[in-house]
């Protein structure tokens, strides 16, 4: 008897788990499918519906549901992209994520990374199997968490591990600053922290998974710095410390370039990136850097960030950190929001890229 209902319907079944891929038609496995091909295959996609050519014929679809398995044998960690932002090679959330996935894919055989961009992800089940979040967007107010801070919070008490980066750090102060000190151990609060552009030098760091095979590096960017963190640093470990200059400390008081106390506090270092266990288990990081979207293409700065994206999902940092290729001009201006102005000299910044790297 055939498991086919012809002139009904029928439920079809697929089942994607790592390379096995299993078809039921009403129940019955159909088809097995073992894809050794490491090379061409693909872990993530597109979703369609298909119709073979040929004779007139009509099918149809109803109730498709979406459910999310945990991955074997890998790592799944989720890159959420703000809306654009700032301009031209600033604030260039999408691009970043995708640079910063396809290192993660090339380089850590046991991680998948996934994009999300132009805000909170439109599908419902896109954390549903995730390790670990990371968020690069503008904040305060448009933070892209702030409409989902209860699902943050869910994924936090789970272990899910989060990472902000830049303008992600910024979340208003009250719940949405609470929250984030229990995610990552810090975050930027109004007329606390403030936002210079400076060259902050990296002389030497803490031995900590993230730091692995970092070097002392030297690079100009919107670093964020005096952060509130988690009371008496608990859980908390600074990765990137240096000392601002002092003309980045000003009189007055206003929501993020100046205030008493970070004037009261010339020639003290500052932390402008670090690590966190959460109490009850799960990791978070900080990043204030990543204004510069070209700063990608620096191999300390860049190896940070991957190292610390690894941490947060809870697999082991390579003794050496994670290698990646540093990126051509055509790739850093890939899939930015914005086109490239006039006036703009890759020339300059290729200079610049192999002065960083030797």
């Amino acid at each position: 008897m055939s498991i086919v209902k012809k002139g009904d319907w029928n439920e079809y079944e697929i089942i994607a788990q790592g390379n096995h891929i299993t078809l039921k038609i009403n129940g019955k496995v159909t088809a097995e499918v073992i894809d050794d091909d490491a090379k061409d295959r693909e872990f993530a996609g597109v979703l369609a519906l298909q119709l073979h050519a040929g004779p007139p014929m009509k099918i149809e679809f109803k109730d498709i549901e979406l459910k999310r398995l945990k991955m074997t044998g890998k790592k799944k960690i989720v890159l959420v992209a703000g809306p654009k932002s700032h301009g031209y090679n600033a604030h260039e959330h999408k691009a970043g994520d995708i640079l910063l996935a396809k290192w993660l894919n090339e380089n850590v055989p046991g991680i998948f990374a996934a994009t999300y961009d132009n805000g909170w992800p439109k599908d419902p089940t896109a954390f549903d199997n995730a390790d670990a979040v990371s968020i690069f967007c503008d904040g305060g107010d448009g933070h892209v968490a702030m409409p989902h801070l209860d699902e943050m919070d869910a994924m936090a008490k789970k272990g899910v591990g989060i990472a902000c980066l830049h303008y992600g750090v910024e979340i208003p102060k009250g719940r949405p600053g609470d929250s984030m000190l229990n995610w990552t151990g810090g975050y930027f609060e109004t007329f606390w922290s403030v936002n210079p552009h400076w060259k902050a030098e990296f002389k030497e760091f803490p031995k900590h998974p993230i730091t692995r095979g970092v070097k002392p590096f030297a690079i100009d960017d919107e670093w964020y710095y005096h952060m509130r963190f988690a009371e008496d640093m608990k859980g908390v470990t600074p990765v990137l410390t240096a000392t601002p200059p002092d003309s980045t400390r000003r009189e007055g008081n206003d929501a993020h370039g100046a205030n008493p106390t970070v004037y009261a506090r010339k020639g003290m270092p500052e932390h402008v990136a670090w690590a966190y266990e959460r109490p009850g288990g799960g990791r978070g990081f900080g990043f204030t850097g990543a204004h510069w979207h070209h700063n990608w293409a620096h191999n300390d700065f860049r190896k940070l960030v991957l190292n610390a994206l690894v941490w947060i999902t809870g697999l082991e940092v390579p003794e050496n950190g994670v290698e990646s290729k540093v990126p051509t001009i055509e790739e850093l201006e890939a899939n930015q929001d914005y086109p490239r102005p006039n006036d703009w000299n890759p020339e300059s910044i290729k200079k610049q890229i192999e002065e960083w790297n030797g």
